[in-house]
């Protein structure tokens, strides 16, 4: 069986036996992986630190029946001690991988390995607001897998916009005559995901938090029908901010 070579973030790794990790890394040329990293739990092992989440890799693999073996990784980029730092930048970090290892089921291009690592780039150097970059990647990333929301009219019937509900089940911003329940949205909030999906930076910068909260959890409603599943991450970063948020009596 043949062994090839090709660029890779890690996504996530587990265990296997007492020294070794299954590693599932986004390639560039090959999609998805799943690959056996023998002996990088050990400390004389020369390339396991190279094999953490959210650091990208040149990697060689030698091909298997079920699963690949990792040969060689070389480092590319070290992202994961920035990210790690700062506590938001992990969380949305954790999202966009687990993000990228459930929509890579249906899209594997080389696009979305380019669309990560330039998310996971930006977070690390602290580029924009780590929730704006999360928003942004989510989007683009379901773009990318064919599932584009439709914000400057009714993903239903065509309508010009603004509209007046969200409704992920109708492709997006939807009209009164088409919305069956949805979300009542605000112009400003479906401007603001416009923007998101376009990586508008500068105009984002100028936006509220009441309109970042709104489009965040819409964007996130958006993201779990299409995918079909709710993100851990993303489920755990939320249950951490409504446990550090004080009751109302307790302000």
């Amino acid at each position: 069986m043949p062994s090839y070579r090709d660029e890779a973030v890690v996504l996530r790794t587990h265990r296997l036996g007492e020294a070794d990790r299954i590693v599932t890394l986004l390639t560039k040329a090959h999609g998805k992986v799943r690959a056996v990293a023998k002996g990088v739990r050990r400390t004389s092992s020369k390339f396991g630190a190279r094999l953490e989440p959210f650091m990208v890799v040149d990697v060689q693999c030698w091909q298997g029946r079920n699963l690949d073996t990792v040969q060689q990784a070389v480092s590319l980029a070290q992202y994961g001690a920035d990210i790690a730092s700062d506590y938001e930048r992990y969380e949305a970090a954790s999202v966009m991988v687990e993000l990228a290892d459930r929509v890579t089921e249906a899209d594997s291009g080389a696009t979305q390995h380019v669309l990560l690592v330039g998310a996971l780039r930006a977070l690390a150097r602290g580029e924009h607001a780590s929730q704006h970059i999360l928003d942004s990647y989510t989007l683009r990333s379901l773009a990318l897998a064919g599932w584009a929301p439709s914000l400057l009219q009714c993903g239903r019937c065509g309508r010009p916009g603004p509209s007046e509900r969200f409704v992920p089940a109708l492709g997006g911003a939807a009209c009164e005559q088409c919305a069956r329940g949805g979300e009542r949205v605000e112009p400003a909030v479906l401007l603001q995901l416009q923007r998101l999906l376009e990586g508008d930076w500068a105009a984002l910068s100028d936006v509220g938090t009441i309109e970042s909260d709104r489009a965040s959890r819409l964007v996130a409603a958006y993201a779990e029908f299409h995918l079909e599943t709710t993100l851990r991450a993303r489920a755990v970063a939320e249950r951490g901010r409504l446990a550090s948020t004080p009751a109302r009596g307790q302000r």
